[in-house]
């Protein structure tokens, strides 16, 4: 076991954990945190993205202890003050989600994008969103909220 302290939220955490214990499994199990969602366990479909010191981790790649002394800010840290996120607005405004498993992961990620591409085009969008699948969209909606997003 170790012992961590890590702020996650907003809010300063202290755990022994395994050190085998993965940030998602930690995130969920531990603090209830389910917005982050285990999809496929190898990195593949992106429902697990949470940001960690501030860039997108998939936190199914990441071990807990990984996390000492970082800032980890999941989907329900992205709302504030009982508003959403201009990025979780978007999705809800321009239909980019159907079923929501996925929805998570991508607004997470969309966010990350955001701070690196402030006005990014379809190009970018899609190619920034590789790494995140999506069984029922087809992204063309998932692309309209995140240019919403941008022009917010």
């Amino acid at each position: 076991m170790t012992s961590l302290s890590l702020t996650v939220n907003g809010q300063e955490v202290t755990a022994e954990v395994e050190d085998r214990t993965l940030l998602v499994h930690f995130l969920r199990d531990s603090l209830r945190l389910t917005g982050t969602h285990v999809g496929c366990d190898t990195s593949q479909c992106g429902a697990c993205v949470v940001h960690v010191n501030g860039r997108a981790v998939k936190s199914c790649t990441m071990f807990t202890v990984q996390a000492d002394r970082c800032d980890v800010v999941t989907i329900e840290g992205l709302s504030r003050d009982g508003a959403l996120h201009p990025m979780q607005a978007a999705f809800q405004e321009h239909h980019g989600l159907q079923c929501g498993f996925c929805t998570p992961g991508m607004i997470m990620t969309a966010v990350d994008m955001l701070s690196r591409h402030p006005k990014p085009d379809d190009a970018t969008i899609r190619r920034e969103l590789d790494g995140n699948l999506c069984r029922c969209t087809g992204y063309l909606n998932i692309v309209k909220a995140i240019h919403a997003a941008a022009g917010a």
